[in-house]
């Protein structure tokens, strides 16, 4: 189990970089929960995790718990509805890494790419690349959460 304070940015992509590392391919549900909580189920490669999120914006609380495949997949259901899959690349930069998500389905078009930090101050510090278009930062709109539960894209799709 993890615990800690999640500090992020999020942006759209205005184009796709060169240099990215492999590729996973992740689906994720979300279970219902009260306002300002996020309950998810993520199936990345061959792992399982149950993730809860409390709050919105840079920072929020994050616990991630690692589940078996046969957990998962008895949670599963419950997400019917309010699903996602999208394939996630990694970008290496000086601030770390970029996670940048090319989303399927109904959301395809849409990439995102969000960066975690050490602190607040190094998020605000962070010059982003020039392939990183608008800071979506805290916009509910954008949120994971959201988009599995909605079945147009917020926006047109990115130049490639």
């Amino acid at each position: 189990m993890s615990k800690h304070f999640e500090i992020e940015r999020k942006f759209l992509v205005k184009h796709l970089p060169k240099k990215r590392r492999a590729s996973s391919r992740i689906v994720q549900g979300y279970l219902p929960a009260a306002k300002g909580i996020e309950i998810r189920l993520r199936e990345e490669e061959t792992h399982h995790f149950l993730t809860v999120k409390v709050g919105q914006g840079r920072t929020r609380q994050e616990e991630e718990l690692e589940i078996s495949k046969s957990k998962f997949r008895s949670l599963w259901p419950l997400t019917q509805g309010a699903r996602i899959a999208k394939t996630r690349y990694r970008v290496p930069c000086p601030d770390g890494t970029i996670e940048l998500d090319v989303y399927h389905g109904s959301h395809r078009g849409l990439v995102t790419a969000e960066i975690e930090f050490d602190s607040v101050r190094k998020s605000r510090a962070f010059e982003r690349p020039d392939w990183l278009g608008r800071e979506i930062t805290g916009r509910p709109q954008y949120t994971n959460a959201t988009l599995a539960r909605r079945n147009s894209l917020p926006h047109r799709a990115p130049a490639r």
